[in-house]
Formats: structure tokens, C-alpha cells, sequence
């Protein structure tokens, strides 16, 4: 009995060619995570290092000499880290709630809608400004608010107002920045809960509707419970990337205007401008503490989710 077990077991672990076919199918993208994503991880050795260029990359790399910890001392030191790590965090945490309350909302309105075809329209509306490109959408707010030449001054001066220095108002920035971010990716999340609305079985909402539920019902009681799943598993995603921001909303943007300093600084425009200076290690350093951080906060999430609801975790 033990000895056909055994057989059994050894069978079981055999190569098959379902298994071949699966390994090819996964190659390329293996390929692709360990080019750019595993073999880069050996330069946060330079969050540890006194980078200097010194001939070709490598060599730079072995023969910088090496500061320990003084990347990530001078880091905390500077004046401007607690209103970057501010800053960062603030608009994240808008960005996290906004991000996944209205594109559910928007998810939900378009699955109610009976006509298909306006279904599509909308949805199309929604989702194309996901693909431009920071730079084109930068020059377009620069069409509408340029000084001399932007559309919304241009009506100001046609109803007799003067004419405003849009790019050193601070305090339109925060929201306007918010409106710009939702903006540009409801349409992608809107996307990812629509088809998952898409997946529910219509025998519930058809059962319910006999039993005399209102729409209203049928959304709180079937749709968002159902929805609940994919929902925290956004949430936890996004949450990782709490301590990241966009590069190109809050550097392309605002056009890198010294009066908006306050409102639009990041860490991400911090190690750029770092890199700028030539201070690889401490934007290195910088970059590091960004990913650490991220980590530790997307763990934190899933544990948290795990402990309320375990299905719900995603490991």
C-alpha cells in the first residue's frame, strides 16, 4: 500500500508537456522581471556609496568610495524632508480615496446603463486620457493658462478682468493637481471594476428584482459586495506605492515653478532634482527609503485586511 503511494507520488511530479508549454508561455515575461526589475537591484548599493563618475559605469561603481549611512543622514537633515514626505504622503492618501470611490461610482453608472452602444461611448470618453503623455496633457494646461497667451485668460480680459499669474497661485494647485490625477486614470480603474461587474451572475440581480428590490438595493446588497474582493485588492496596491508620486503631474505640470514650491515638491521631483545636482548616492538614497517604505506599508495593509477578513488578503 506504502509502495503504490509512493509510485503515486513519483508519477505526480513527472515533467509533462502541459507543463513545458507553460514554462515557455512564462519565459518571456521572467526574462523581462529578472533584466529589469532583479539584476537593476544591485545599484542600491549606491545609496551607500559616494558616487562619482570616474570612467565607465562599473567602474565608477567599485571604485567610489564607500559612506555608509551619510546619504540617508544628510537625507533626514535637509529642511525640506518633512514637507516633501508631506507632501507626498498628503496627496497619495486623497489620491488612494478619490481613486477607488469614483471609478466604483463610475463602474456602477455605466453597468446600469440599458443601451450598450452609449455604454461604450462613455467608457471610450473615460478611458482615453489614460494614454496621453504627461508632456502633451502639460502643454495643453499650458494652452489654458499661460499668461500672455492661455484660453482662460484670454476670457478673462474679453469680460474685463485682468489677466492672473495662474503658475504662482498655490492655493489652486492641490486641488487642480487632484482633478488632474483622477482625471487621467478613472478611466483605467473604472475599467478594472466594470468588468468585474461585468463577472457577476445575472440570476441575482433577476431574483432580486422579483423579490422587489429597488436599484439602490441591488447595488448595496449584490453589486458592491461582490465587488469587495477586487476593491481591497486596489486598495492594497495602492497603498504600496503611497510613499511614490507622479513624476509628470507634479513636475511637467505645474512646469517646475519655483512659487509653487510648497505645494508641488515630492519625493520623486526631490531625487530627480537630486540626480540634477549630481548627488547619485543621495537620491539613491532617497529612492531606497521610498522602497522600503512601500514595502513595509503594502505588508502592513495585507496583514491588516488579513486579520479582518482573510479571503480578502492577497497573501
Amino acid at each position: 500500500m506504502a509502495g503504490d503511494k509512493k509510485k503515486a507520488k513519483v508519477k505526480r511530479r513527472r515533467w509533462r508537456r502541459d507543463d513545458t508549454e507553460l514554462t515557455l508561455l512564462a519565459l518571456p515575461t521572467t526574462i523581462w522581471y529578472f533584466l529589469f526589475s532583479f539584476l537593476p537591484m544591485f545599484g542600491i548599493v549606491i545609496a551607500f556609496k559616494e558616487f562619482k563618475i570616474n570612467g565607465g559605469f562599473l567602474k565608477s561603481f567599485f571604485t567610489s568610495k564607500w559612506v555608509g549611512f551619510n546619504n540617508f543622514k544628510f537625507l533626514f537633515a535637509s529642511k525640506d524632508i518633512w514637507l516633501i514626505i508631506r507632501n507626498t504622503l498628503a496627496y497619495n492618501i486623497v489620491f488612494i480615496i478619490l481613486g477607488i470611490v469614483i471609478p466604483v461610482a463610475a463602474a456602477i453608472a455605466i453597468g446600469q446603463i440599458h443601451s450598450k452602444r452609449m455604454a461604450k461611448v462613455y467608457q471610450t470618453a473615460m478611458f482615453m486620457p489614460y494614454f496621453l503623455s504627461w508632456v502633451v496633457v502639460t502643454a495643453l494646461v499650458w494652452a489654458f493658462l499661460s499668461f500672455d497667451k492661455g484660453l482662460l485668460n484670454n476670457m478673462l480680459e474679453t469680460l474685463g478682468y485682468e489677466r492672473q499669474q495662474w503658475y504662482m497661485k498655490k492655493q489652486m494647485w492641490p486641488p487642480f493637481l487632484v482633478f488632474m490625477n483622477l482625471w487621467k486614470g478613472v478611466g483605467y480603474g473604472m475599467v478594472v471594476y466594470l468588468a468585474t461587474i461585468t463577472g457577476i451572475d445575472k440570476t441575482y440581480y433577476e431574483a432580486a428584482g422579483i423579490d422587489g428590490a429597488t436599484i439602490w438595493q441591488q447595488i448595496r446588497y449584490i453589486t458592491l459586495p461582490l465587488m469587495k474582493n477586487v476593491i481591497i485588492m486596489m486598495f492594497i496596491m495602492k497603498v504600496g506605492g503611497i510613499f511614490y508620486s507622479d513624476f509628470g503631474l507634479f513636475y511637467q505640470v505645474p512646469r517646475d515653478s519655483n512659487s509653487l514650491y510648497d505645494v508641488v515638491y515630492t519625493l520623486d521631483v526631490y531625487v530627480y532634482k537630486q540626480l540634477r545636482t549630481s548627488t547619485t548616492g543621495m537620491s539613491a538614497a532617497a529612492a531606497f527609503v521610498q522602497s522600503v517604505a512601500g514595502c513595509i506599508t503594502i505588508l502592513t495593509a495585507n496583514a491588516i485586511v488579513r486579520k479582518i477578513d482573510r479571503e480578502s488578503a492577497m497573501i
